[in-house]
């Protein structure tokens, strides 16, 4: 089957700068914390409950990153099932405002990366983003 999906992510700094970092269980890839808008659901109110339930932060979005949806930017995936989904996803700048770092069942482990130190395994759509959100230009990138 295929489908398009609307997604989110969050680029989530530090007072120091640094990126919070998800490590995923199900492809043990490094990325950022996100995934897909439920029906019903906002964007934001998809983004704070991503947030927190990969990472028990509860976070203030400080700006629009961009909005993602090209195929050169990785944004169609194939799952083990057989189903493709083109994932055209929105990235917010985020700050942490509450609660505590936390692994949840997307979520094999979580750290604080100051650029440009990424983890080998970093995954090549989510590189794309934090590359946008640090150039922290005014104008959202459409990719």
């Amino acid at each position: 089957m295929q489908q398009i999906r609307p997604g989110v992510s969050a680029v989530i700094f530090d007072d120091a700068g640094r990126i919070l970092l998800q490590e995923r269980t199900d492809n043990g890839l490094w990325g950022l914390p996100g995934g897909a808008v439920e029906f019903g659901e906002s964007v934001l109110d998809a983004l704070h409950r991503e947030v927190r339930e990969e990472t028990g932060l509860s976070v203030e979005v400080e700006r629009l990153v961009g909005v993602y949806s090209h195929p050169d930017h990785h944004q169609i995936i194939t799952y083990a099932d057989g189903n493709v989904f083109h994932f055209v996803s929105t990235c917010f700048a985020c700050r942490p405002i509450g609660g505590a770092l936390t692994l949840g069942e997307e979520t094999s482990g979580l750290a604080w990366f100051a650029p440009p130190a990424w983890p080998p395994s970093l995954m090549p759509v989510h590189r794309v983003r934090i590359d946008d959100a640090l150039a922290r230009v005014a104008t959202p990138f459409v990719r």
